[in-house]
């Protein structure tokens, strides 16, 4: 496995805690490991996230004429290719965000690569309506327990509308149910409403939008299966687990249930277990998460 060489300087303490669990520190901000493509794709993203205010080089093996590439986070030196072989350019500390033209080549070809960057950027598409999801069941097993209460927040650009419902219960609620969400058969009996109606009233809100949620698979799990005993047709629309971009982003947390993952993108906020406030603080996540929203098409 190739040689992957990162140096980091002013960054925060966890952050080099976390290095040195995959790489070895030779020197101070200097870490050497061998490790595949993928695993430094994801350790790498993983600095860049964590890194802050301070900076960061990747250096690894590569088959080009020099034997390596490099790229840079928050320095004033990045890799520009020149004819296959990758050099460095010193960026200018009042240059601008605007895209830089690369070196050795042509008029023609800098001011082809120019307008192909300004027709991008004129034709990106927007990110598409999309639906925030959470339920809350009584169980685990969607083929024995049901849904309790179900709570979703549809974002259209900065606009977002919220639904909301709690699932009339004629059973005896499980006690660590009511434990972890607070919900009562009490509340179920007062602000219940019958199951049929529930769903009816949230296909007509989802419609075909693509939904998101944090582990997802549950919640559709349990949707599809009310769905079919009330002889309905399936979630059929396309589905984005918030959770799988965790994994890839924050290789290193401990555990990835909600309540671990909230700080370590800055959400200072407990997780209440009921449907519409958890399903808002996924729509938040998921506006931190790298790159996350940029998926939605």
């Amino acid at each position: 496995m190739p040689l992957t060489v990162i140096t980091v300087r002013n960054v925060p303490p966890s952050l080099r805690g976390d290095l040195t669990k995959w790489m070895q520190e030779i020197a101070t901000g200097v870490y050497v490991g061998n490790f595949n493509r993928k695993v430094r794709e994801e350790l790498w993203e993983r600095v860049k996230t964590s890194a802050g205010t301070g900076e960061a080089t990747l250096s690894y093996a590569d088959r080009n004429e020099i034997g390596y590439r490099f790229e840079s986070y928050g320095t004033p030196r990045r890799s520009v290719d020149y004819d296959g072989i990758p050099l460095v350019q010193l960026l200018q500390e009042t240059q601008s965000d605007s895209p830089q033209v690369q070196t050795g080549k042509s008029n023609a070809r800098k001011f082809h690569e120019a307008r192909k960057f300004t027709a991008k950027k004129k034709t990106a598409n927007p990110i598409l309506p999309y639906i925030v999801l959470d339920i809350e069941t009584d169980g685990l097993d969607p083929q024995k327990h049901r849904i309790i209460e179900l709570g979703a927040i549809r974002v259209e650009g900065n606009a977002q509308t919220e639904f909301h419902a709690l699932i009339q219960y004629e059973e005896k609620l499980p006690e660590e149910i009511t434990k972890l969400t607070g919900i009562t058969n009490e509340l179920l009996q007062k602000e219940g409403i019958p199951i049929e109606k529930a769903m009816q009233e949230w296909m007509e809100f989802a419609g075909d939008t693509i939904l998101i949620g944090y582990g997802i698979d549950f919640d559709c799990r349990f949707l599809n299966a009310q769905l079919r005993k009330l002889k309905q047709e399936p979630i059929r629309q396309k589905t984005l687990d918030v959770m799988r971009w965790v994994k890839k982003e924050k290789m290193l947390l401990p555990n990835y249930r909600l309540a671990t993952v909230l700080p370590a993108y800055g959400i200072q906020a407990e997780v209440p277990h009921r449907a519409l406030q958890d399903a808002r603080l996924i729509c938040e996540l998921a506006g931190k998460v790298n790159q996350f929203l940029g998926s939605i098409k």
